[in-house]
């Protein structure tokens, strides 16, 4: 394959991932959350239909893989079938809260067995009451319980752990990855990331800032246009953030593409990312 988007993915210009903002509902409200994201935020959905038609036109061009995110994206009752759907095409992870694996929903994830799929799920502290301080009650009880099932099931998990700073101390932090390697989660699919000043965040006082070159360059696709990185289509106040917006066209898929290869390809040598985002 041999498009400009595709060289300049090989030369390390752009990142190989598309990420998908799904919806941008959630079933929790954790303090820190960059989309404001609770039950009853407006969804901002990102019909299934054209999620799979950009994903093609995504692997078309030379994307490497693809991400998933919201809100929370198992909400959804199409997600399963377009998981599978996107997994044909590139591997692909979503990301999660883990708070919703209930029979039925396992049962349906049955599907995505043996296929490119990494689901990654949120678990911030090795504690409930360090967890649950920040992303609500019984949420902690949850995550450890779903992380197991979903590993027995046959599915390759992820545990992402977004820390404040100085919130956890060293033997806090060895606790946590002793728990998640007790889940059945090794600590190369660990992620360890610094909460993002932005969304509630601001709002909370928490977090790090970051100019845009410190983070990868992911083109990002959500109902409101296509973004830098999915810490870019962030809300605040109930209005999504457009200081990372790269265009409001998303289609064809080549036009943001192009742009966000335009502008990392203009950054001068050096800026890389570096705040631990990955």
């Amino acid at each position: 394959m041999s498009t400009a988007i595709a060289d300049a993915i090989r030369a390390g210009i752009l990142p190989g991932r598309v990420w998908f903002y799904s919806n941008y509902h959630c079933n929790l409200a954790c303090r820190y959350c960059l989309t404001e994201s609770a039950p009853d935020v407006p969804r901002r959905e990102l019909d299934p239909a054209r999620i799979l038609d950009l994903a093609r036109q995504a692997a078309d061009l030379g994307f490497t893989d693809f991400g998933v995110t919201g809100g929370e994206p198992f909400l959804l009752p199409e997600l399963p079938d377009l998981l599978v759907a996107l997994a044909e095409l590139r591997p692909t992870v979503v990301l999660s809260n883990g708070t919703v694996f209930g029979p039925a929903r396992l049962e349906r994830l049955r599907a995505l067995v043996g296929l490119p799929i990494t689901i990654q799920i949120s678990l911030d502290a090795p504690t409930a009451q360090l967890n649950d301080e920040l992303r609500g009650p019984e949420n902690f009880t949850r995550v450890i319980a779903a992380i197991p099932k979903l590993i027995e099931l046959g599915l390759h998990v992820r545990v992402a752990s977004t820390v404040e700073a100085d919130r956890l101390d060293t033997e806090q932090h060895a606790a946590l990855c002793a728990l998640h390697r007790s889940l059945g989660v090794s600590d190369d699919d660990h992620l360890v990331r610094p909460v993002i000043r932005r969304g509630r965040a601001e709002g909370t006082d928490m977090g790090v800032r970051f100019a845009h070159h410190q983070i990868p360059a992911e083109l990002t696709i959500t109902t409101d246009g296509a973004f830098w990185s999915p810490f870019g289509p962030t809300v605040r106040n109930g209005t999504v953030a457009t200081d990372l917006l790269i265009t409001r066209t998303i289609e064809p898929l080549e036009r943001p593409a192009a742009a966000l290869a335009g502008l990392v390809g203009a950054l001068p040598d050096g800026n890389d990312a570096n705040i631990g985002i990955r």
